[in-house]
C-alpha cells in the first residue's frame, strides 16, 4: 500500500547546502554557483515563502525603524500622522489663514512656521439642542469640507469684495486723465509718472 499523505500541514525548510571548496585553488572572488550555494540571502529574497530578517544590525535598525507607527508620543495620547489629501490640505491652509477673514475676531497665531502641521485629527462638531435656532448651520449651509463652506458664505463674499475693492483703489491712480497720452512728449512724462 502507498504512504498516504500526512494529516495536517507539515513544512520543512529547504535550506541551501554549504559551498565546497577545493584545497588547491584560490579565488579572487566568489563563482555565481558559489555565490548560490551560499547562506547569506538578501532582505528582499524569501526562503520558501518566509521573509528572512537581515544579518546586518544598520539595516535590521532601518527596517524596524522604518514598522514603527508615525505618532505624536505619549504626551499627545499617540495621535497618529493623517494621510494629507488635497481637500485637507485647503481647508489648513485656510485655517493659518483664519485671522485675516473676519475683521472682528482675533486669533493667536499657530506659530511662525508656514509648514502645515504633521499630527492633528478632524472631528464634527455637533450642536446641542439650545443652539437650534441661534447657532446652528442649517443643511443648505453645510458643505463638505470648509474651503466650500466659507466660499458660500455671503457675509464674508461681501467683506472680500469690499476689501479687493479697497485695494484696487488704494493701488490705482488718482484718475485716467494722467495715464492718456496725446503724443510723444506726454508719453515721456507719463513714464517719468509712473516710475
Amino acid at each position: 500500500m502507498a504512504e498516504a499523505a500526512p494529516i495536517g500541514l507539515s513544512w520543512a525548510p529547504k535550506l541551501p547546502s554549504l559551498p565546497t571548496s577545493s584545497g588547491g585553488k584560490k579565488d579572487s572572488g566568489p563563482s555565481p554557483s558559489k555565490a548560490q550555494g551560499s547562506l547569506w540571502k538578501s532582505g528582499s529574497e524569501l526562503v520558501d515563502g518566509l521573509f528572512v530578517p537581515p544579518r546586518d544590525p544598520r539595516k535590521a535598525n532601518k527596517l524596524a525603524r522604518k514598522n514603527v507607527k508615525d505618532t505624536s508620543g505619549k504626551g499627545w495620547f499617540d495621535m497618529p500622522a493623517p494621510i494629507i489629501t488635497p481637500e485637507l490640505k485647503k481647508d489648513l491652509e485656510i485655517l493659518q489663514l483664519r485671522h485675516v477673514m473676519d475683521p472682528k475676531r482675533h486669533f493667536k497665531r499657530a506659530g511662525k512656521s508656514k509648514d502645515l502641521p504633521k499630527y492633528f485629527q478632524v472631528g464634527t462638531v455637533i450642536e446641542p439642542a439650545s443652539e437650534f435656532f441661534s447657532s446652528r448651520l442649517t443643511k443648505r449651509e453645510r458643505k463638505t469640507t470648509l474651503v466650500d463652506e466659507l466660499l458660500s458664505d455671503q457675509h464674508l463674499k461681501n467683506y472680500r469684495m469690499r476689501k479687493v475693492r479697497e485695494i484696487q483703489e488704494s493701488r490705482t491712480p488718482g484718475g485716467n486723465q494722467k495715464w492718456k497720452n496725446k503724443g510723444k512728449k506726454t508719453l515721456k512724462r507719463a513714464k517719468d509718472r509712473r516710475k
